[in-house]
């Protein structure tokens, strides 16, 4: 049931029954199953991602940007990002990218990977709150952004390959 429904649902209620008195309880409870919903609706889901190096795979548990509000969004506003976490952005089909550090708290590093899964370039230790753009240099279908410094420490240079199903069914 969706939110308006409750509300609306609630209101109904209190108009059949003439029980105006419950109105300010009925009103809280639907509230809060409103701000429930909406929880479950935000909550982001993770995805593993792996990014074969010369020193091996690294794994990754990535959020999906997949909307337009999901990409123009991204990482803004966010105090931490822990190693080993990140947002995969899917900019099919493959394209020119451009991406900026607006609104962003925390250095990044934009991973920009090509559709056959290839990483194209790598831009290391972004400059948060910049609106200075950052180009993929090349046609990209994603992009992944991490922890600045993830790409030097473990050793993730373009070229690398990147398996998620993103990048042909991968």
């Amino acid at each position: 049931m969706s939110g308006v429904s409750v509300v609306m649902n609630l209101v109904s209620m209190v108009a059949r029954t003439g029980r105006r008195g419950r109105l300010v309880t009925s009103l809280i409870v639907g509230l809060g199953m409103l701000a429930s919903l909406g929880a479950t609706a935000q909550a982001a889901s993770f995805h593993p991602l792996e990014i074969a190096t010369k020193s091996g795979v690294q794994v990754f548990s990535v959020e999906m940007a997949t909307t337009e509000e999901e990409k123009t969004t991204g990482l803004m506003h966010r105090k931490e990002l822990p190693d080993g976490k990140g947002m995969l952005f899917d900019f099919s089909p493959e394209q020119q990218i451009s991406m900026w550090m607006k609104n962003t708290y925390i250095s990044l590093d934009m991973i920009f990977i090509r559709a056959d899964g290839r990483i194209l370039r790598i831009a290391e230790n972004t400059e948060p709150m910049s609106t200075k753009i950052i180009s993929s240099g090349g046609l990209a279908k994603g992009v992944l952004e991490v922890i600045a410094g993830t790409a030097q420490k473990y050793g993730i240079r373009p070229g690398d390959r990147v398996a998620h199903p993103l990048f042909n069914g991968r």
